[in-house]
């Protein structure tokens, strides 16, 4: 008897992991037209060119088609129902946000388990928290949830509010003014604001930041002018004053304004790419003060982030790679004047200021420590984390003697911590209720080796007792741009994917912040290579050590991180089973063109800068770099088709070029989410189906037919 239930359990292993018969995948035959870009003397092609106009019928049809396709397939998967089952089922527990106080109430943010969108709730500050009551509830701005809540700020006094809101995922975003004791909205809607901030000036309006309406489609025209305004309540929008910005021979793709607490001063800042700004500050106590230039160049990365009457406290990397605070008096601000107040160290500093105190955090090996100074500089201690993670929210009102921070890491959901910052003790505020055991998985920081020598650390995240076999499917994800510093953070998706065996691992690549700008530029235009080097080791070195191989690896990430993915595929097809690039920049030739992406040449530099740098872009673009008869891996292209960041002609067209040049049975998709952006105020049901649709393309190309996690524990049993 025993004999025949073994022989049974091998027979499920063999059923469930033998390789299946391949899906032939009909294409939908994209058309191709004749346009031709030379640069430099050199011709590139660009036959699917067309599919840039968003605004088109045609282009609006091919979404349809490639969406048909791609959903058939994912049809077929048989266990994609089981994953988004047990997504929702791990997803539907209560979050709750710290707690922050405006006027007479506290106000928190709480999601229920599967609301779309997270609701603001508040009570009477002094009262118990049980009374709090729904003050604004995002869902009820649309049935299906894809109208979301951005910014929500309040006057001095705390008794009108000014929220902004995004439809369809765009950046596009609109301003609504409420009385937060009647919550009646008070004036008509601000329209057409984009990549900005509500900063109040006391009472009596608020600061914000927007483009000129382009010409043509609002989702992918070019947008570079940037301006900031003031509203004053009880005004129209026309009425409202240019404050900085709009003056042609000085472009500034981005600005931005905000008041320092006190309402003394107005702090601008002005830049023409993701890196480096311009700095001014303007007494608002002084009548027509002009703006004083702090900084009148773009070399460094600077803000003010607190005052204390005349003194400024800066953050800065100028001259100092990994920032450090500095102190100047405002009549004189000038770096010549600049004195250091907390200086630099070789770790990457994070500062943040609440009460009467200032709050290093520091990445080590990306991972957090934070350290309490008082306003003389003197340090006071280092604060006591819960472990080893992600550390965040160190900031309150002068007036407020605690504080509250989150943790988490891969493995721990985000718990909210109150602080006492006199006292220095920390104590547990809110720990989430949700069915995952932490003490059943680990996490490993290990360090590889890159191409060029350079050692880079990567966390490894996976159930414990995990057997290094080469089999175990293993997501790889990663960024590597932009100075964006990936930290260790718990993640629902992950979670899941975790559950069924998997292995999660995320490097540290070069581009990101994690080492200090040093780091950054290590990975920026003519070195951009570096990165996927990186992430290409990063790849081998989870073979080599044999947590998998390359036919139970998928590679996956966002945005840059998109681009990383279209590049690694390109130039190592071998080396993965999966590719899955979301939101992706593409095409390096014309990403410039779209939107605010001429801001992105800081990283990138552009086709149009150089001969050189022209012939480096095309050398590695994944639109360009896609090769006739080449097997690629199966491949999974996700976007919105309201994405006004990374516009979704980038993903189809590569998505175009990818059907028609690859040779093989590994099926090469475009999933495009309808009323969706970038990704930010996505609806948690869109994001659920997003995740199912994901994981169950990865495993069941991996050759899986039934979840991993059931074929384990049918063999346990």
């Amino acid at each position: 008897m025993k004999k025949l239930f073994l022989l049974s359990m091998t027979a499920i292993v063999v059923v469930a992991c033998q390789k299946k018969e391949p899906i032939v995948v009909s294409y939908h035959q994209t058309k191709k037209v004749d346009t031709v870009d030379t640069y430099f003397g050199t011709e590139v092609k660009d036959p699917y060119r067309w599919l840039e106009d968003d605004m088109s019928e045609e282009t609006g049809e091919w979404v349809k088609a490639q969406n048909a396709v791609t959903f058939e397939y994912l049809d077929t998967i048989p266990f994609r129902s089981e994953l988004k089952e047990r997504l929702e089922s791990l997803w539907n527990y209560e979050k709750v946000g710290a707690p922050f106080k405006e006027g007479d109430y506290t106000y928190f943010y709480k999601n229920d388990g599967l609301q779309n969108q997270y609701v603001v709730y508040r009570y009477k500050t002094g009262d118990d928290p049980s009374t709090a009551e729904v003050f604004l509830d995002p869902n009820t701005f649309k049935d299906d949830g894809t109208i979301s809540l951005g910014a929500l700020t309040f006057s001095e006094d705390g008794n009108i509010s000014a929220y902004s809101i995004s439809e369809g995922g765009s950046d596009w975003r609109k301003i609504l003014i409420m009385d937060t004791e009647t919550r009646e909205i008070q004036e008509d809607t601000l329209k057409d604001i984009k990549f900005s901030g509500i900063s109040w000036k006391g009472n009596e309006g608020f600061y914000y930041s927007s483009y000129d309406k382009p010409n043509g489609s609002e989702l992918s025209a070019k947008t570079d002018q940037h301006k900031l305004y003031y509203h004053k309540l009880g005004t129209s929008q026309d009425e409202d004053e240019l404050v900085f910005g709009g003056i042609p021979e000085e472009k500034h793709r981005y600005v931005g304004g905000y008041v320092t607490e006190d309402n003394k001063y107005l702090v601008v800042t002005a830049s023409i790419s993701t890196s480096g700004n311009k700095l001014f500050i303007k007494d608002l106590e002084t009548p027509d003060a002009p703006f004083i230039p702090v900084l009148d160049h773009t070399d460094s990365d600077t803000y003010v982030m607190e005052n204390e009457g005349s003194t400024l406290f800066l953050s800065t990397n100028l001259g100092a790679p990994n920032k450090k605070i500095v102190k100047v008096d405002a009549s004189d601000p000038g770096p010549d004047n600049w004195e250091d107040f907390i200086p630099e160290t070789e770790h990457v500093l994070s500062p943040s200021s609440g009460g009467k105190y200032f709050f290093a955090e520091y990445m080590v090996d990306a991972v957090s420590k934070v350290y309490q100074y008082d306003f003389d500089g003197n340090m006071i201690r280092e604060i006591e984390l819960p472990g080893v993670g992600s550390a965040g929210g160190f900031g309150a009102k002068k007036k407020e003697t605690e504080l509250y921070y989150s943790f988490t890491n891969y493995v721990t959901p985000g718990s909210i911590y109150k602080f006492d910052m006199e006292s220095g003790e920390s104590s547990l505020y809110r720990k989430p209720a949700i069915d995952f055991n932490p003490e059943n998985y680990e996490s490993n920081q290990v360090f590889f080796t890159s191409k060029d020598g350079t050692k880079v650390p990567m966390i490894i995240t996976h159930k414990k007792g995990l057997k290094l076999d080469g089999k175990n499917p293993t997501i790889l994800y990663g960024y590597g741009g932009f100075n964006i510093s990936l930290t260790p953070s718990f993640s629902i998706s992950n979670a899941v994917w975790m559950e069924q065996g998997g292995v999660y691992a995320v490097p540290n690549l070069r581009g990101g912040g994690e080492y200090g700008k040093v780091w950054h530029i290590a990975g920026t235009q003519m070195q951009k290579q570096n990165v996927f080097d990186d992430f290409i080791a990063a790849a081998e070195y989870l073979i080599e050590n044999k947590y998998t191989s390359s036919e139970y690896l998928a590679i996956r990430g966002g945005s840059n991180g998109g681009l990383l993915v279209g590049a690694t595929m390109t130039q190592r097809p071998d080396l993965m089973k999966v590719a899955l690039p979301a939101v992706g920049v593409l095409d390096m030739l014309r990403y410039h063109t779209f939107t605010a992406g001429a801001g992105w040449a800081y990283d990138y530099g552009t086709s149009e800068q150089s001969e050189e740098m022209f012939e480096y872009l095309l050398g590695y673009s994944p639109l360009h770099n896609v090769k006739e008869g080449v097997s690629y891996p199966a491949t999974l292209i996700t976007t919105g088709d309201h994405d006004d960041r990374v516009v979704p002609a980038h993903s189809f067209k590569f998505a175009a070029e990818l059907q028609s040049k690859h040779n093989g049975t590994n099926p090469v998709l475009i999933r495009i989410e309808t009323d969706a952006g970038h990704g930010a105020g996505t609806p948690v049901s869109k994001t659920i189906e997003q995740y199912a649709d994901i994981f169950g393309f990865t495993l069941y190309n991996m050759g899986y037919e039934v979840l991993p996690e059931k074929v384990n524990s049918e063999i346990k049993e």
